[in-house]
């Protein structure tokens, strides 16, 4: 059965159907526009763990949501599929996570991994692992960027979009990045982690193609990150949660400052939206919850406006949702806001 059949014998109010698709939507992979991948990945989370387990979370809480977009008018005919979890991506995550969990616990109670032959090796094992998962996901979206797909990743904690970017860094000369976020994840580390979820931009800053970075709702961050923000103005553009709050107690409108945040991005746009960047009565069970951050409409409006702007989405990530059906329900309406922005600023709607 071809596309066009699917979608005139679907009901888009209708009940919403356990298909094993994101939203219960009647597409292949092969009929799709954009393809979801699941990144069932939480290795090096240093806080609440359980985010490899929202991509499953996110596709059970879908099947709720109604399809009417007010801004995009039948947006789900462009056509949205949801691989299934790469099962050996999840068996090696439930490998490592126990042995990150006791080296985390050993290093935090002021354990020297240089003294421990146990930890080293746990180490040793979980930096390797974190390579092998960055190979897996650039061959995963490599391949559909190449079949002409908008692909979209889900995971898991935000170290997962790693391999997606250096795979787009191949395919584009330039873009630059939104990054939606309560952290600014520029360590070159953590904890001993090479390709830690708190160092995910500083490996991806390392990608030429990459020329911005424009980051929002920041605010947990370190002395490290601040300097590599500092030496690197021209290229790493930070708007702080608490700046953007006084702006707006001062009379300055969120419709000016997501003016001021777009302006600064190129014509070609990758959005990276890590869940922990919205206020945590939304996202209670991330893995790092921090006070403050964006409500949902400001998100939103923020990523109607980037589209209206005229920039083209090329791809994005939604990381750090917990393992909650609150949470997936907000991750849920994330990704389809971003699905159909992104096809809209494509052209594909």
């Amino acid at each position: 059965m071809n596309s066009k059949v699917k979608i005139k014998e679907f009901n888009p109010s209708g009940v919403g159907l356990k298909n094993d698709n994101f939203i219960g939507l009647p597409f292949t992979e092969e009929s799709a526009q954009l393809v979801i991948i699941p990144i069932p990945w939480d290795v090096t989370v240093s806080y609440g763990e359980g985010t490899a387990l929202a991509p499953s979370a996110i596709l059970e809480a879908s099947s709720q949501l109604d399809l009417l977009d007010p801004y995009i008018e039948e947006a789900w005919k462009m056509g949205i599929f949801m691989k299934p979890e790469k099962k050996e991506i999840r068996k090696k995550r439930d490998e490592l996570r126990k042995k990150a969990s006791a080296y985390i616990h050993f290093i935090e109670h002021g354990g020297h991994v240089a003294e421990d032959s146990t930890m080293e090796q746990y180490l040793a094992e979980m930096n390797t692992g974190c390579q092998w998962l960055n190979d897996q996901v650039y061959a995963l979206t490599n391949k559909e960027i190449v079949n002409g797909k908008v692909v979209g990743i889900v995971g898991g904690d935000h170290s997962v979009p790693l391999g997606y970017i250096q795979a787009l860094a191949e395919n584009y000369k330039e873009f630059g990045i939104l990054q939606i976020d309560a952290h600014l994840d520029l360590r070159k580390n953590y904890e001993g982690f090479t390709f830690s979820h708190a160092s995910v931009f500083h490996h991806i800053l390392n990608q030429e193609a990459v020329t911005k970075l424009v980051a929002v709702g920041i605010r947990d961050y370190c002395e490290e990150e601040m300097e590599r923000v500092e030496s690197e103005e021209d290229r790493i553009s930070v708007y702080f949660d608490q700046k953007l709050k006084e702006n707006r107690f001062n009379g300055k409108t969120w419709n000016v400052q997501c003016g001021e945040i777009i302006e600064k991005l190129p014509e070609q746009v990758y959005i990276s939206f890590d869940i922990d960047g919205l206020d945590p009565k939304l996202c209670p069970h991330t893995g790092t919850p921090v006070p403050g951050g964006l409500d949902f409409p400001e998100a939103v409006y923020l990523l109607k406006r980037l589209t209206e702007s005229g920039r083209r989405i090329i791809g994005f990530d939604v990381c750090e949702t917990g393992n909650n059906e609150w949470d997936a329900n907000v991750a849920a309406r994330i990704i389809y806001k971003i699905c159909n922005l992104t096809g809209r600023s494509q052209g594909l709607i």
